[in-house]
């Protein structure tokens, strides 16, 4: 993000130790390819989120078969690259993998350089050892910030607390500190499998950027009744997050992100324990998330050759 993009209806803040300024909710790119949102739409919400001031754009090689990159591209063009912190995942692996999955990305993105690219999908034990091998995908997006394709590094996951506890144990015994991490953060995680509770004080202490994401768990949490999309919001962005991560597939829904940024102001310690409290019972075995009970959400589980190939040399072992 070359230019100084404000807006006086959106919060911005810091994001992590990287002193990047970003705007408090970013722009959820898995959205703009779903089917019922065509081409002109998908451009229409990005140009005009980042006229009114959003400037994070999230967005992940595996979403709707790249359609979403490709669209955000386009998007991109005639100046908005520009004005925006450009963030992708990628889901491989191995280091060949992550390396030819970032470069589909920039060429679908149409840029030379990523703000930040995540490992996408943190959701088994293995995982963590799987990338930080040294033919692992961590050696790929290293290798790739230092050729310029990239500038920071992070990663996400949806399933449980204790995978990101172990993935962060595993980046620090290599040394590595991440610049950003993605997680589930909205009213019912609190009750259960929390990653509020368990992660984000850790993502605090050591500085890294934190990015809240299904604050409305894919709309699940709006039907249990309990609260509004308003709220879920507000109660998101009054954690320790630099964005709050939000889907959006038309312009109503792009008109309610905003307006959630242009009313924000941080709840109380009391409002936040009464939204907690209406969501109590619906969230107490994970009803509404989906994501951490089920497979559904998990997209690499069954798409498990996007993770690329095992090492070879743990392949001659097993093998010899």
């Amino acid at each position: 993000m070359s230019e100084t993009v404000t807006h006086p209806d959106i919060p911005y803040r810091v994001l992590g130790r990287t002193g990047e300024r970003v705007s408090a909710i970013g722009l959820g790119g898995w959205h703009l390819g779903l089917k019922h949102v065509d081409e002109p739409l998908s451009l229409r919400i990005v140009r005009t989120a980042i006229d009114r001031g959003i400037t994070f754009m999230d967005n992940s090689w595996d979403y709707n078969e790249g359609q979403s990159e490709l669209r955000m591209g386009k998007a991109l063009r005639d100046g908005y690259r520009e004005k925006v912190f450009l963030m992708t995942k990628i889901d491989g692996r191995s280091k060949r993998a992550a390396a030819q999955q970032l470069d589909e990305s920039l060429r679908r993105l149409q840029t030379d350089r990523i703000d930040l690219v995540q490992h996408h999908e943190i959701l088994r034990y293995e995982d963590p050892h799987r990338i930080f091998d040294e033919e692992g995908a961590n050696a790929a997006l290293v290798e790739a910030r230092v050729a310029g394709k990239l500038r920071y590094i992070g990663f996400t996951g949806h399933k449980d607390p204790r995978v990101h506890l172990h993935m962060l144990d595993v980046a620090r015994a290599h040394k590595v500190t991440f610049d950003t991490v993605q997680m589930p953060l909205n009213v019912m995680d609190a009750h259960y499998r929390s990653f509020g509770e368990l992660v984000l004080p850790v993502l605090v202490e050591q500085g890294i950027g934190v990015l809240g994401m299904k604050s409305m768990a894919a709309g699940l949490i709006l039907k249990s009744k309990t609260v509004t999309a308003i709220q879920c919001l507000h109660y998101a962005m009054s954690l320790p997050t630099s964005v709050v991560i939000t889907g959006v597939d038309s312009m109503k829904i792009l008109k309610q992100a905003l307006e959630a940024a242009r009313t924000f102001r941080p709840l109380s310690p009391g409002e936040m324990e009464r939204l907690l409290a209406k969501t109590e019972k619906a969230a107490a075995h994970g009803a509404y998330e989906l994501f951490k009970t089920t497979s559904i959400f998990d997209s690499t589980a069954t798409n498990p050759d996007w993770l690329g190939e095992e090492p070879e040399r743990l392949q001659e072992i097993v093998e010899g």
